[in-house]
């Protein structure tokens, strides 16, 4: 994490070992959401087309529920709606619905995220 004061973090979030916040803008993590081992959210790139190379931030907001997966990659700009997932080693460059499973770089919809409860 670079910027404590651009990070927002909900009640009951999991952060597993060696992840990764590089908030050079804002990010939102919701309640009971989970971000496994070695992921990254990643808030900044470059302009490749300028010879300045110049940075470009854009906020990441993951709501309540989300689950990013270990070594998963959400790349600037991105939201990530209530209960969606993103799959182990999966790289998210674009929104995620409510409850989608996502898998793949790119990350593409590949199921629905069915809860059921267990007693």
């Amino acid at each position: 994490m670079k910027y404590p004061w651009k990070l927002k973090v909900g009640n009951h979030v999991w952060l597993g070992e060696n992840t990764w916040i590089d908030n050079l803008a804002l990010v939102e993590i919701g309640d009971h959401t989970c971000i496994s081992q070695g992921a990254m959210l990643c808030t900044g790139n470059h302009n490749y087309h300028s010879p300045r190379f110049e940075l470009i931030t854009k906020p990441i907001i993951l709501h309540n529920a989300v689950w990013i997966g270990a070594k998963a990659v959400v790349c600037p700009g991105v939201t990530a709606h209530s209960h969606a997932m993103l799959t182990v080693g999966s790289v998210a460059n674009t929104d995620l619905e409510s409850f989608g499973v996502y898998q793949g770089n790119p990350a593409a919809l590949k199921r629905k995220r069915v809860l059921r409860s267990f007693s």
